[in-house]
């Protein structure tokens, strides 16, 4: 630790106007307490001899995409666009990479243990970080047992929803082969706006209707925006009753 110490108040000293590192702002007073560049410079280390660890984490974070911001759109950079910073090469690519999955598992852990079938806001919380930051539809299938609890999830597709991609018996051999009992679809809207489409109603009816055959009822069907989400059965649209 004292290593990593004296190599973060080399590599900075230059940057402080005064200022305290953000390797001792965090020892004083908490990492609540520091900003979002102060916390990346930490897990950066180091810069370079002109540009130093803060100095890289503030330029990190001013090249995030539309519409996220800050640490969110450090999701959507891929290690080529990160690598094209100077001073950071494929180490510090991978390390930035490597903390935007595990903030996002960390969310869906927590999240994990709040999870109820019959609240729909817990399923979304659980499935918003994994999928609100894709940039393609991707449809999951989540199978609960008596007890409404999660027993298995599968990814049914990746990059669209249309029915003719997505069939209804492949959904419910999977739930069969999970022995649910009960089942929730969820998938994402790329755009943010979580409003069903046409498809998605489409797909919700097959799938409801097959799942009262097979006495494997679809419980809901939630689409997932950014922060926002729409379930079918708190919206009144489920049962379908034709």
């Amino acid at each position: 630790m004292e290593e990593f110490k004296k190599q973060n108040v080399r590599t900075t000293k230059n940057d402080l106007d005064g200022q305290e590192l953000p390797y001792e702002k965090f020892r004083r007073f908490g990492p609540e307490n520091l900003t979002e560049a102060e916390l990346l410079a930490i897990i950066l280390r180091t810069g370079t001899a002109n540009k130093p660890a803060l100095a890289l984490a503030k330029e990190i974070l001013k090249i995030a995409k539309f519409p996220r911001n800050g640490l969110l759109g450090l999701y959507d950079l891929s290690l080529e666009e990160l690598m094209e910073i100077k001073g950071i090469g494929e180490v510090k690519a991978v390390k930035l990479k490597c903390l935007t999955e595990l903030s996002m598992r960390l969310s869906r852990a927590n999240a994990s243990r709040k999870l109820t079938m019959n609240q729909p806001e817990t399923v979304a919380e659980y499935y918003m970080e994994k999928l609100r930051h894709l940039q393609t539809e991707c449809v999951y299938l989540a199978c609960f047992d008596a007890k409404s609890q999660l027993i298995s999830e599968k990814k049914l597709s990746d990059g669209s929803v249309n029915r003719s991609l997505i069939s209804p018996r492949e959904i419910f051999i999977e739930a069969l082969s999970a022995k649910a009992v009960h089942i929730i679809l969820i998938h994402n809207h790329p755009s943010g706006d979580p409003t069903p489409s046409g498809s998605d109603i489409e797909l919700t009816r097959s799938v409801y209707h097959m799942g009262e055959e097979l006495s494997i009822p679809l419980s809901d069907h939630i689409v997932i925006g950014d922060n926002l989400f729409f379930s079918f059965r708190q919206n009144g649209l489920l049962p379908f009753l034709t």
